[in-house]
């Protein structure tokens, strides 16, 4: 069984691109599961995947997240990866999706985790807000402050990789979008998206797909009137590139195999260059993903 991707919201879920991608699992609030049920559940992951890795937002209760490290602390497992990403909700849903796409690529649980840091660089995230007054995620200008006052402002925001904000209605008005082949998925909230059109135009996106909006972007954006966006690498292949890409090593605490520079399971540091030798064949060549090149 591959290793199982958990969020922390249903909506978090996003469709997969095809019928082999397996689904996420939700691990609920503790408001709406009890302990036993936490542990329980986790307990069966554990079962039956071996590895379990949890992507959260940073933008999930804190209630939440005590919850997550408090069933890996009962259950003494280091099998519990913890994922907290940056990127805005329907981005972490969208790297999950991804994780769960290689999951399937008969990749081992440690590169699996290590490769949510490696996704995270290649998508672009963002959202069309009524007012940036609470945003605190990107610049703010003073003008654009003083726009959130006038009625049917509209501000398009990119939050990752480079934060970014236009208004929407300006000739020039371009969001610095992806030089690769990706699709975009849209959870339209309350606040008309149709100038997402012109954007998925202007990042020569190859398919649109739609979401739902995740109940935690109101937090995380500053406001409850706004449609969200994400781009992505839809191509597993492509993901199983880069990931293959990128030499591995051995984690020096619990001897998972990884890439990067940490091991999401122990949290260990890989070692000096000097002291380390690779566990895989493939060495490290800065490869991109193939595909569009503008």
């Amino acid at each position: 069984m591959p290793t199982a991707i958990a969020v922390t919201s249903p909506d978090l879920v996003l469709a997969p691109p095809d019928r082999i991608t397996p689904p996420a699992h939700v691990l609920g609030p503790p408001e709406r599961q009890s302990l036993d049920d936490a542990l329980s559940q986790m307990h069966f992951l554990l079962e039956q995947h071996g590895h379990v890795l949890v992507v959260h937002s940073r933008a999930v209760s804190q209630e939440h997240v005590r919850r997550l490290h408090t069933v890996r602390a009962v259950l003494e497992s280091d099998r519990i990866a913890l994922i907290g990403s940056d990127l805005p909700p329907l981005g972490v849903g969208l790297l999950a999706r991804q994780l769960r796409q290689l999951s399937v690529c008969d990749v081992s649980p440690g590169v699996l985790g290590a490769a949510a840091r490696l996704f995270t660089y290649y998508i672009h995230a963002g959202a069309l807000l009524n007012s940036v007054t609470r945003l605190d995620a990107v610049p703010v200008s003073l003008k654009a402050h003083a726009r959130s006052w006038v009625p049917g402002s509209q501000f398009a925001v990119l939050a990752h990789p480079t934060p970014q904000l236009v208004m929407p209605g300006d000739a020039d008005a371009r969001l610095s979008g992806p030089e690769f082949a990706t699709h975009m998925t849209v959870a339209q909230g309350q606040l008309a998206a149709d100038w997402l059109h012109t954007l998925a135009g202007q990042w020569a996106v190859q398919a649109v797909h739609q979401a739902e909006l995740p109940a935690e972007s109101a937090r995380w954006w500053g406001t409850g009137r706004l449609t969200e966006f994400a781009a992505g690498i839809a191509d597993t292949a492509v993901l199983a590139q880069l990931v293959a890409s990128v030499q591995r090593f051995p984690c020096p605490w619990c001897g998972l195999e990884l890439i990067g520079d940490r091991c999401a399971f122990c949290a260990a540091p890989v070692l000096p260059a000097e002291h380390r030798s690779p566990s895989g064949t493939a060495a490290a060549r800065g490869a991109g993903p193939s595909g569009r090149s503008r």
